[in-house]
């Protein structure tokens, strides 16, 4: 059957490896993830080099609005002490962004065939699991500065003791499901492409996979927002004590 002789042929998450000292790396996802990084410090040396007081250019009124915008989000999530948390977070939206967008560019030597030289680094796992580790200890880190030791460790008794264990096992989720969340969706789209290509005739799969792409796209957009988005939700309720407003509520007085 055609559905058997595909299943063959589908090979997404199969990557190039070498092994050093015992691990294995995947040198595609660490070519895509450099490139992706300079690409992010391009778009930031470039703006800095072109920035003006006058009239923007366009590099520098897309950094303005984008800033404007997450200043706004920091703003009614945790108010106006959640400025300094704005940096991380469009830093994580632009990387996360410019890593799943990659993967729309064709670089494959042989579509259908051979695997792409540039896939979206952010189709692997543990690109994501990384900054999710990342994320939440930095979040934790910034609890205990907010809290005390003593408010810190008292928070997962909250609202009651009993409660104690299923507020830790969440705090233990939360880079799990922040890595899974950005990490099954993209896997999802190269998965589908690679399904397309596989069962579609030849003539007929490359169309299905133009089809795909741009909705890709979205979701590659969609996915870089909902990581930045938890981000700072993270940070306003690792922030909040027990005698403040909701951290989505402060600046609402």
């Amino acid at each position: 059957m055609r559905i058997t002789e595909a299943a063959g042929n589908i090979t997404v998450g199969v990557h190039p490896q070498v092994h050093v000292l015992g691990f294995a790396i995947d040198t595609d996802i660490v070519t895509s993830t450099i490139v992706a990084m300079i690409i992010l410090l391009f778009l930031g040396f470039r703006m800095r080099s072109k920035v003006t007081d006058g009239v923007p250019g366009k590099l520098q009124l897309f950094w303005e609005i984008l800033v404007e915008q997450v200043n706004d989000l920091a703003d009614s999530a945790i108010g106006p002490k959640g400025r300094r948390f704005v940096p991380i977070a469009v830093t994580l939206f632009l990387f996360i962004l410019i890593c799943n967008w990659i993967g729309f560019i064709p670089s494959a030597l042989h579509p259908g065939v051979s695997a792409e030289i540039l896939p979206a680094p952010t189709s692997d796992v543990n690109l994501p699991l990384a900054m999710a580790l990342f994320v939440i200890v930095w979040v934790h880190i910034e609890s205990l500065r907010a809290r005390g030791f003593r408010g810190y460790f008292g928070h997962y008794k909250e609202p009651y003791i009993a409660l104690t264990p299923i507020n830790m096992i969440e705090e233990v989720t939360k880079p799990i499901t922040l890595t899974f969340r950005l990490f099954g969706n993209l896997f999802s789209g190269g998965l589908m492409i690679a399904v397309m290509v596989s069962l579609l005739p030849i003539f007929v799969s490359p169309l299905g996979e133009l089809i795909w792409k741009p909705f890709d796209l979205f979701i590659g957009l969609i996915q870089a927002y909902i990581f930045m988005l938890l981000t700072i939700l993270y940070f306003a309720f690792a922030t909040s004590n027990d005698h403040d407003h909701e951290p989505a509520l402060e600046t609402s007085h």
